[in-house]
């Protein structure tokens, strides 16, 4: 399943490493591109990249990843190798709102929540990024999904399920919301927490043309951060890569690909003239 928009996770310089741990805790993947600095890979129908950026940025629970998986075996199958020199945040359990779930941190750091449930109710997405507002953000998960809500024309909600009680009573406990054929699932977190959302876990939105880069970018901007290279904060502090589709081509294909790889570097927003031209 092809999408323009996915996740990207930044790695100690361990990208490959842990494409091929996911490929091997799954039983099916694989990698479906790499460099230096980028390694792509497919699980199940989910693309997400690795980013070999050194120590500067971890992954942390603020964006997790819900693996919806349909029996116990399958799950408790992933479970014993995501915990293993992992950290286990709840464990494997019977919950209110599953018969089975639990929710761990792997070996590097990426968060996940494995749900017993059915691919049928995800739009059979295997994989469901998740974000969880917090800290700074806490109890702005409604105002962010109306944001969404306005910025992607394709935007789909679902109903919200609200904390009924304790500080938090009427903020958002789930969500779910579609945005350019990915679902996404949000929520307030439920208890006070000491971390919000880093470049760690960012999303990669591949644009046609320099039109849908300005567009995202000036939306994402307008109360958010700039960033280098592509990348930028919107305003509830989750991180963007607003980049071209062709953007492989442009800076390893290219006859210019030395002079290009440059020329990104010096930007924040990407100029496709400029880096055509370099």
């Amino acid at each position: 399943m092809t999408k323009n928009i996915y996740p990207s996770i930044w790695f100690d310089n361990q990208a490959k490493e842990a494409a091929e741990f996911y490929i091997s805790t799954f039983g099916q993947g694989h990698i479906l591109q790499e460099n230096p600095i980028v390694v792509s890979t497919q699980l199940y129908n989910f693309k997400f990249i690795g980013i070999n950026g050194g120590d500067q940025f971890r992954p942390n629970a603020s964006i997790s990843f819900m693996l919806i998986g349909e029996t116990k075996e399958e799950i408790d199958s992933i479970w014993k190798q995501f915990s293993t020199d992992g950290s286990i945040m709840m464990p494997l359990d019977s919950y209110p709102w599953s018969e089975y779930y639990g929710w761990v941190a792997d070996r590097y750091g990426v968060n996940w929540q494995l749900y017993l449930g059915k691919l049928d109710d995800v739009n059979n997405q295997k994989i469901v990024p998740t974000l969880m507002f917090g800290q700074s953000q806490q109890g702005r998960c409604e105002e962010a999904i109306s944001f969404y809500k306005t910025v992607f024309p394709d935007f789909q909600g679902y109903d919200f399920l609200r904390y009924t009680e304790g500080p938090f009573s009427g903020q958002i406990q789930h969500t779910q919301f579609n945005i350019k054929e990915m679902l996404l699932m949000a929520m307030d977190s439920g208890v006070p927490q000491d971390f919000s959302f880093t470049e760690g876990v960012s999303f990669v939105l591949e644009c046609a043309d320099q039109s849908e880069i300005d567009y995202y970018w000036d939306a994402f901007t307008k109360d958010g951060q700039e960033s280098m290279c592509g990348w930028c904060k919107d305003p509830f502090g989750v991180s963007w890569q607003v980049v071209p589709h062709n953007l492989k081509e442009l800076l390893f294909e290219a006859s210019n690909a030395a002079n290009a790889t440059n020329a990104l570097r010096q930007m924040k927003k990407i100029d496709l003239d400029t880096l055509r031209n370099a």
